[in-house]
């Protein structure tokens, strides 16, 4: 099978309009420089964390319990998050989205055989270059009109 008949197009295609509307929504609200390195960041992040092992994840998460006053600072974190939720609870659904469809991606990609470092490629490349074609169409259509 070729390369390019391997893709899982139809989730990648999601991935890409879930960050073009993200791309378009940070754009309409003048975002400052800040949140747009910010987001760029955050998306390298999530397309790393997706792409690693679950076993390292795992290892790393195991030692957050170790100690009571770590299990305390986490339970406090946790709730912390939970009011964030609550609070600003349609912003946790666009969230909550984006990490949908970044995670189809990954298992479509995995179960087609891709390595790490190629789904890590692949996430990272789709969500920036959805991101950034969210901004162009949101400034061509508003501002060259």
């Amino acid at each position: 099978m070729s390369f390019w008949k391997k893709l899982p197009w139809l989730s990648l295609m999601l991935l890409l309009l879930t960050f073009i509307s993200l791309g378009w929504v940070l754009a309409e609200a003048s975002a400052s420089q800040f949140t747009w390195l910010l987001v760029a960041i955050a998306t390298l992040v999530l397309a790393a964390s997706l792409s690693s092992p679950w076993a390292k994840i795992a290892d790393y998460s195991v030692n957050l319990f170790t100690s009571n006053l770590k299990s305390f600072l986490v339970t406090v974190a946790a709730a912390f998050l939970f009011f964030l939720i609550l609070a600003r609870f349609r912003l946790f659904l666009d969230i909550l989205v984006i990490i949908a469809a970044s995670m189809l991606v990954r298992i479509d990609l995995q179960t087609t055989g891709f390595t790490e470092v190629q789904t890590f490629c692949f996430l990272a490349a789709f969500s920036l270059a959805g991101f950034g074609l969210g901004v162009l169409i949101e400034n061509f259509i508003f501002h060259h009109s």
